[in-house]
């Protein structure tokens, strides 16, 4: 999963959490917004630290 899809993730949890005001039968929106913000921050913080370790094996320091 890279950044992109990341913070597709978090963006989308965030509006089932704090935008949406509608119910749908057998579906709690807001739990499912907060599996999706947990996931995306999970997500962006593995692929921060592969980026991370993968350029520190190429032997280059990242950009400031």
């Amino acid at each position: 999963m890279g950044i992109g899809i990341s913070l597709l993730l978090i963006a989308a949890g965030a509006v089932l959490i704090w935008a949406v005001n509608f119910t749908v039968h057998g579906v709690n929106l807001m739990t499912v917004g907060w599996i999706l913000l947990i996931v995306g921050g999970i997500g962006a913080l593995v692929s921060l630290i592969f980026m991370g370790t993968a350029s520190a094996r190429e032997g280059r320091t990242p950009a400031p």
